[in-house]
């Protein structure tokens, strides 16, 4: 029987658990990555052109919490480990399982079409840049979803210094200045702690409500009080009254700090130093921005302040530039793909990563994702039809917008227990399969 060819887009942390698990079952896999090393957004000055990675940059969980399953961070590793300690433990891994022999580096995939030869179960054509065109039985997208950064409105009215947090290093170039930082996400809170220490000023803006919650708690990190706390019987509500008892324990109520407790599901941020240094007067809190005029901002509110620089941490866009609109799974602000891999419209496409979890959930959701998109293609986890996959793919969406505020920040929320059960039984049904029709069954 020929072995099916398979190309895996991206060398980051999806990437690399793709190509892991596909060719632990004996497919013959081709991963293209951007830059000239693994890892993704964890390298620093990545000459991949899109690397986000910052001096500071640290995982907002707990090391033993984070990574591979078949492959644990390192004990000796930091509690919350930096941008360095990730990116030589994805080299780790690549070594270990010997994917770097699989992997062209410097290399950018500039287009993925069907060949229309076979439209029932297409193969799929490549364009490369370096003019080649090879093609594959079947194609895993893992490039991420961080490549292009969304700007607020103003930023072309904004005459000052202005960044996207895609693009901030370090905070030296800004000694001496007046910054704005916009966004409350973790990124939006570490450039703000960083760039306060030298600084003039530094104004955090709030856009969102927000539920900032603190890194350590009794001695540990907080995930491991949480873990006892939040068991999966718990309702939500209950639970996020429990993040909001601790926060306020931790830092009294967000409102006089001049945030907002978000009263739906959102993505609750931590930051070790970030209230502290709003204490002590070294970040002040303003609404969300409006408008720009020359070096003046507006906010919300109606009031106006003057800025050496503007540092936005305001996410990005969702797109995958080497799809076109038929073939691409975003429809909006939504993702239309079964489980969060699947295409219900064009087989042989598969994604995985494209979600957004709480931490280093991600990481380990991604191996989940991984081990079940093998068992996939390898036959062994039966796929629904394509109305059936798209009566799914509907009702996740329809939970999603009831549980989660709506807006491009949450259009690809995960929620990571209903997710993680869902894959758990698809594998545990496989595994059955397998045992029931060989004798020698192979591991899922």
């Amino acid at each position: 029987m020929k072995v099916q060819r398979i190309a895996v887009i991206g060398a980051g942390p999806a990437g690399l658990s793709a190509a892991k698990h596909l060719i632990g079952r004996g497919f013959d896999v081709t991963v293209y990555e951007k830059g000239s090393e693994v890892g993704g957004l964890w390298v620093y000055d990545n000459d991949n052109g899109i690397g986000a990675a910052y001096q500071s940059l640290r995982i907002n969980s707990e090391a033993k919490d984070t990574g591979y399953r078949d492959f644990p961070i390192p004990a000796e590793a930091s509690l919350f480990p930096t941008h360095y300690e990730m990116r030589a433990y994805f080299d780790a891994y690549a070594d270990h399982f010997g994917l770097r022999q699989h992997i062209v580096v410097n290399t950018t995939v500039d287009s993925v079409e069907p060949v229309a030869e076979a439209p029932a179960c297409p193969r799929w054509k490549l364009k490369l840049n370096d003019g080649t065109e090879p093609e594959f039985d079947r194609v895993v997208v893992a490039n991420g979803h961080q490549s292009i950064p969304s700007h607020p409105p103003f930023a072309a009215d904004f005459t000052g210094e202005y960044l996207h947090s895609r693009d901030y290093r370090a905070p030296d170039r800004f000694a001496g200045k007046k910054v704005l930082v916009i966004g409350t996400g973790n990124s939006g809170l570490d450039i703000a702690a960083d760039v306060c220490i030298v600084t003039d000023r530094t104004v955090l803006a709030a856009r969102s409500p927000v539920l900032i919650m603190p890194r350590m708690m009794f001695g540990a990190p907080l995930s491991r009080f949480l873990a006892k706390v939040e068991r999966p019987w718990l309702p939500w509500p209950l639970a996020r009254r429990v993040r909001e008892l601790v926060t306020l324990v931790a830092h009294g109520r967000m409102e006089q700090w001049g945030f907002t407790t978000p009263k739906t599901r959102s993505h609750p941020a931590s930051h070790p130093t970030v209230m502290s240094h709003i204490a002590w007067n070294r970040i002040a809190v303003r609404p969300g921005t409006h408008s720009a005029e020359g070096t003046t901002v507006r906010f919300d509110d109606g009031t106006e302040e003057d800025f050496d620089a503007v540092i936005a941490a305001t996410g990005y866009q969702f797109d995958i530039p080497f799809l076109s609109s038929e073939v691409s799974p975003i429809n909006g602000g939504r993702i239309d793909l079964y489980r969060r891999a699947v295409s219900p419209k064009w087989p042989g496409l598969y994604f995985v990563g494209l979600f957004d979890v709480s931490g280093g959930a991600n990481i380990r959701m991604i191996d989940i994702q991984s081990r079940w998109l093998a068992a996939v293609i390898s036959g062994d986890v039966d796929l629904p039809d394509e109305a059936a996959m798209r009566s799914a793919i509907a009702e996740e969406h329809e939970q999603m917008a009831r549980l989660y505020p709506s807006g491009r920040r949450y259009g690809l929320e995960l929620d990571p227990r209903e997710y993680g059960l869902a894959v758990r039984e698809d594998l545990a049904k496989a595994k059955e399969k397998v045992a029931a029709s060989a004798p020698n069954p192979q591991p899922v």
